[in-house]
């Protein structure tokens, strides 16, 4: 693995172990830290970002140092967001609409909008404890969850003014439900999924009240899923892994990818393309309902964090290295 890829794994290796230097010493004493407002600096256009999503025209993009980037012209230029209330790691991003979003990560954060991502507003954080967040999904302007490190996943029911902790299953051969939670989606059928570590996927089919948790028969981490529009669902994550299931998640096949480079971010073209990004700068596409994958790389194999398709169908991405240009 080339040193691009190396500094992204990193980056993950650090999101989830710097938690557990941070329980290792006990007590916690964080009487003196402060969240401080996100600097707004030009380096920020080349800043790691790890989640990005549709504001209904707009574009809007997290990462490191608290930075998040909007673009109103299809992804072709990126500015920063004209405040936002942390520095901590940024890692996924949702719209209700084109005005309302939060955005979570680092030290617990959750963070609200509801101006389109120009002005964020601080909702939770726990510096106590630091348990990163690594994934946020909402059904509307109510009901949202967040997911994270050792199988927190938080609900709220007021549009993030509170949140509270959901009991996962505890699987037979563990003490405990405290697998990482990597990446919420859901179906047209309106059924709740949770791409996690291990091979695992976490289904709800009452809008988050009860889940169950389903071996996908593949060992590895799962950072990244999508419904698509014939109904199959499709998870990725480490070492080139795609896993697929036509039956609502309660079986999976895993598909040849052609790449042993982790999936990071996968999404569905318009016109029904399966578009997946990933570490040493890979970009997989399948244009037959995921029966083979034609694989490219980037010259600089810079690693690509995020994929999300603009208003207009244009495919926009993400690396370590700020939004980059997919055709590269």
């Amino acid at each position: 693995m080339n040193r691009n890829a190396n500094s992204f794994v990193c980056i993950v290796l650090l999101s989830l172990l710097l938690p557990l230097s941070v329980y290792a010493q006990q007590p916690v004493d964080s009487s003196g830290f402060k969240q401080r407002q996100a600097l707004v600096f030009p380096g920020a256009l080349k800043a790691t970002m790890l989640g990005a999503t549709q504001a209904g025209q707009r574009i809007v993009a997290v990462g490191k140092h608290g930075v998040v980037l909007l673009s109103d012209d299809q992804g072709k230029s990126f500015r920063q967001a004209k405040a936002v209330p942390t520095r901590a790691t940024l890692n996924s991003v949702c719209f209700v609409g084109d005005k309302e979003g939060w955005a979570v990560g680092h030290l617990g954060v959750v963070l609200h909008t509801v101006d389109g991502g120009e002005i964020w507003t601080m909702q939770r954080d726990d510096l106590d404890s630091d348990r990163p967040l690594f994934t946020v999904w909402f059904k509307d302007s109510k009901l949202g969850f967040t997911g994270g490190l050792w199988g927190l996943l938080l609900k709220t029911t007021n549009g993030g003014n509170s949140w509270e902790e959901v009991k996962l299953p505890i699987p037979p051969d563990r003490k405990k439900a405290d697998k990482n939670l990597f990446a919420l989606f859901s179906n047209k059928n309106g059924d709740l999924f949770i791409a996690a570590e291990r091979g695992t996927v976490l289904k709800s089919k009452d809008d988050g009240q009860t889940w169950k948790e389903i071996a996908t028969g593949s060992p590895g981490t799962l950072w990244t899923g999508v419904a698509l529009n014939s109904g199959a669902l499709v998870v990725a994550g480490l070492r080139g892994r795609i896993l697929r299931s036509e039956d609502g998640g309660e079986h999976w096949t895993q598909l040849n990818s052609g790449t042993k480079s982790s999936i990071t971010g996968i999404t569905e073209t318009t016109d029904g393309r399966l578009l997946a990004v990933g570490l040493d700068g890979v970009s997989l596409q399948s244009a037959d309902d995921c029966s083979t994958f034609s694989l490219s790389s980037r010259p600089d194999h810079a690693a690509l964090t995020a994929v999300v398709l603009s208003s207009k169908g244009v495919p926009v991405v993400f690396s370590e290295k700020g939004p980059v240009n997919a055709s590269n």
